[in-house]
């Protein structure tokens, strides 16, 4: 295979996992954030 190719395949593979690593890390930093609220402050864990 080509060199180009090569790169755009790896380039590519990155931006996915990071994106998706991404999504995930938010994901449980928004939980983690509202049940600290939740127990800091008593509010609603759907505000």
């Amino acid at each position: 295979m080509n060199i180009f190719m090569w790169i755009l395949i790896l380039i590519g593979g990155v931006t996915g996992a990071l994106s998706t690593l991404y999504i995930i890390v938010s994901l449980f930093g928004v939980i983690f954030y509202k049940i600290y609220r939740k127990v800091k402050y008593h509010t609603s864990l759907f505000d």
